[in-house]
């Protein structure tokens, strides 16, 4: 009897299983290569011999793989017989080419039945013993066994009964699936490998630079230096660390929420970068969403809408795709952490040492630590920024509730301005870097600003100068100018919202609430609706639309500094049998980014504005200006000069002995004119005919001139509206100025800087 007939059957072959079907269907082969069947074969040789000879079980589905299997396995257990036995049969011929031939063989009563075969009697003689005869299989009564996704047995072509590969039954389960060999991928690197290698090397550098450098960049240009990147960061320590030891699905997950979150940082970075290049302040996650529309609107008004808009899908296209590839940068270096456990984790466990040794004796190249955890700790900071700025608001609003103003008497507000037109100007960007921070540009100033202190003079003008500490730097006007009219310290937007939407008496309302002013702003700035005006207790309110100019835009500027002086003289100081004014002008000339700018001319020759446009096409382009640093800070001085000449020139032109000018700043420039690190003092000058006005401000120590020397005092803004009403109130029982509220970076202010601390 053939050796076939002699080997006991599987389970799945059993007596209860009835006749076995034919085995006559035809396999079909599946793609994969020679090499890859030759070396799937190769590999499960030992491990397949082992099954036979040990249970005879074939790894198939007990249901699914009868005795109609039996012509294929008996062929693979011939050809594995020992040296120098062949069955009987054609036992030349494949174990594939055997199955198939079992199509046209006699399965008649010839051929022993199961019975017979595993009857323990009635063997015929042979000249070698067979393999040991294992357990009887114990019939299963349950369901069958869902069928395994490869099948062992078939050719001996190294495929599975099934077609599929034998090493994918023994896949690594921690090496991740490669489907790129088996389509186009998997031609192309075939066909290309150095190319390949260099893709896949390439690629990985590519993920290591973009996660190391999420973790290392500062967020300001400032601190941009080669010492920043030469910093090892403690968080990629931690996380190699512990995805190492995750499991696979767990490890995936960690690794994709981690890449978010660390390009959402990268985002967060950049966006703090253009922050402290323009406020010289990192952005507020809470309050500073606004900002975005007015930077998009000074784009337009400044390179074009169109050239504003690419800037914007830009922006919003690179927000969306950092976090996306970071990602999976993160994922592939997981995998490729895992993929060399060993290596990666005797690594990471030096690396540990080295951190950790680095960071216990304060190791540093230059002054910056190697031992870094700077992402840590921006996170961290800007979760104590949120809730800060929750407790802050709550502080705001019990401070705002304290008026020593709020119920004072109309006939006790300013009576010793009474009769007089008091006009409040702000000079754009107007801060203490023009007058003594720069020196180049401080000499130039102060020369122009002693000749127009000789224009008033003249004139007949005295004025007496100081410096007020302003909340904002950079932009962020009406931040100080809300501060300046509310008495309170509005450094932030939330802090804006609350006081516009109170009832809080401003200095403008003590104006109108005395009812001997005609209250009048003039907003050249102003270009859509400003529902917060209502707040300043203006009765008109004058805007880019209703100052009737016909003129170009200078860049941002809407309407130049000497039309807006212009158009309120003609709408409202020429006016006959008039009331006081009390006025608010915003001059903007001076605002960013400062080219092109006009130039004076007579007054006569302003008109409807129409005779700026040649001025304009004569300008400078702000695009070539901005590639210089130096010619901004030119053209930033040329800006303040133009627009505190146009106020000279006004009050030599139009003032008289009942004209009072209070002139200032609003917050210094961009730190690309102020330096990094510069003040946030801005220069305050009261201007009067009348000698009893600047009488009434003796006792404040303010220097002569418009120019504020370096010893001048130093006010927070906020203490400017309630000094103002007590020197200029009744003589007796004035209210005292309040006293300000706490401010950490003012009080800082004050430390590092002794000399400028407010006197009062």
């Amino acid at each position: 009897m053939p050796l076939s007939r002699q080997l006991p059957t599987t389970d799945n072959a059993t007596k209860e299983d009835g006749p076995a079907p034919d085995d006559s269907r035809e396999r079909t082969p599946d793609d994969t290569t020679t090499t890859d069947r030759d070396t799937a074969t190769d590999r499960t040789a030992a491990t397949d011999h082992a099954d036979t000879a040990a249970g005879g079980t074939d790894g198939r589905d007990d249901a699914g793989a009868g005795a109609d299997d039996a012509p294929a396995a008996a062929g693979t257990a011939a050809g594995r017989t020992g040296a120098g036995e062949q069955p009987p049969g054609d036992d030349t011929a494949p174990a594939g080419d055997r199955a198939r031939a079992g199509d046209d063989a006699d399965h008649g009563p010839e051929q022993p039945s199961a019975e017979e075969e595993s009857a323990p009697a009635g063997r015929p003689a042979r000249t070698e013993d067979p393999p040991p005869a294992p357990a009887p299989a114990i019939p299963r009564t349950g369901p069958p066994r869902p069928a395994p996704r490869t099948a062992r047995g078939g050719g001996d072509d190294g495929t599975a009964g099934g077609g599929a590969p034998r090493a994918a039954a023994r896949r690594n389960p921690e090496r991740p699936e490669r489907p790129w060999r088996r389509g186009p991928r998997g031609r192309w690197r075939a066909e290309h490998p150095a190319a390949a290698r260099v893709l896949t090397h390439g690629t990985t550098a590519l993920a290591v630079l973009l996660v190391f450098a999420a973790l290392v960049m500062p967020n300001g240009l400032s601190r941009f230096t080669p010492f920043a990147f030469t910093r090892l960061p403690g968080e990629a320590v931690v996380a190699a660390a512990v995805l190492l030891f995750l499991p696979p699905r767990a490890r995936r997950w960690v690794a994709a929420l981690s890449g978010a979150g660390l390009g959402l940082l990268l985002v967060l970075k950049f966006v703090d970068i253009g922050f402290y290049s323009v406020l010289s302040r990192p952005f507020d996650l809470v309050l500073d969403w606004i900002l975005f529309e007015d930077g998009h609107s000074f784009l337009e008004s400044t390179v074009g809408g169109t050239a504003a808009t690419a800037a914007v899908i830009g922006a919003v296209t690179l927000a969306a795709a950092v976090p996306v590839l970071m990602t999976l940068a993160v994922i592939r270096l997981s995998e490729i952490l895992v993929r060399h456990r060993a290596t990666a984790t005797r690594t990471t466990f030096v690396v540990a040492i080295v951190w950790i040794t680095c960071s216990a004796i304060g190791l540093q190249i230059g002054s910056t630590p190697v031992a870094s955890s700077a992402a840590a700790k921006l996170v961290k900071d800007r979760v104590n920024r949120v809730e800060a700025g929750i407790e802050d608001e709550r502080k705001f609003a019990r401070v705002a509730a304290v008026d020593d103003f709020g119920d004072t008497p109309p006939d006790e507000l300013l009576t010793a301005l009474r009769g007089k037109d008091v006009l409040f100007a702000f000079i754009e960007s107007y801060g203490r870097v023009a007058i003594d921070e720069n020196p180049e540009m401080s000499r130039l100033m102060s020369a122009a600003l002693a000749e127009d202190t000789d224009r008033l003079d003249k004139a007949g003008f005295s004025s007496r100068s100081g410096f007020l500490r302003s909340p904002t730097t950079g932009a962020g006007s009406w931040l100080a100018h809300s501060t300046l009219w509310s008495g309170l310290w509005v450094d932030n937007q939330r802090r804006y919202r609350t006081v516009t939407a109170s009832d809080r008496l401003t200095l403008t309302g003590a104006f109108q609430r005395s009812g001997a002013w005609r209250t009048v702003g003039m907003m050249p700035g102003v270009t859509r609706a400003w529902p917060e005006g209502k707040f300043y207790d203006f009765d008109t309110i004058y805007d880019s639309k209703e100052l009737g100019y016909r003129g170009p835009k200078f860049s941002w500027t809407p309407v130049p500094d000497q039309y807006t002086l212009s158009a309120f003289e003609r709408l409202e100081r020429a006016k006959k049998d008039r009331d006081p004014l009390m006025a608010g002008i915003i001059l903007a000339t001076s605002h960013n980014p400062w080219a092109p700018i006009p130039r004076m001319i007579g007054w006569d020759e302003v008109g409807n504005g129409s005779v700026y446009h040649a001025m304009k096409e004569e300008g400078k382009d702000p695009e070539e200006v901005w590639k210089d640093p130096e010619q901004v800070r030119t053209e930033y001085r040329r800006a303040v000069e133009y627009s505190m000449d146009s106020l000279v020139s006004y009050l030599e032109e139009y003032g008289d002995e009942d004209t009072v000018l209070v002139v200032l700043g609003d917050h210094q420039p961009v730190p690309t004119v102020a330096g990094d690190g510069a003040s946030r003092d801005v220069p305050i000058s009261i201007v009067a005919h009348d000698e009893a006005v600047l009488d009434r401000i003796s006792d404040w120590e303010w220097d002569e001139g418009l120019k504020p020397g370096p010893d001048a005092p130093v006010w927070r803004m906020d203490t400017f509206r309630d000094r103002f009403l007590t020197a200029y109130g009744p003589e007796a029982d004035a209210p005292s100025a309040s006293e300000p509220e706490f401010d950490a970076d003012a009080d800082a202010d004050k430390k590092t800087d002794p000399d400028k601390a407010a006197k009062r």
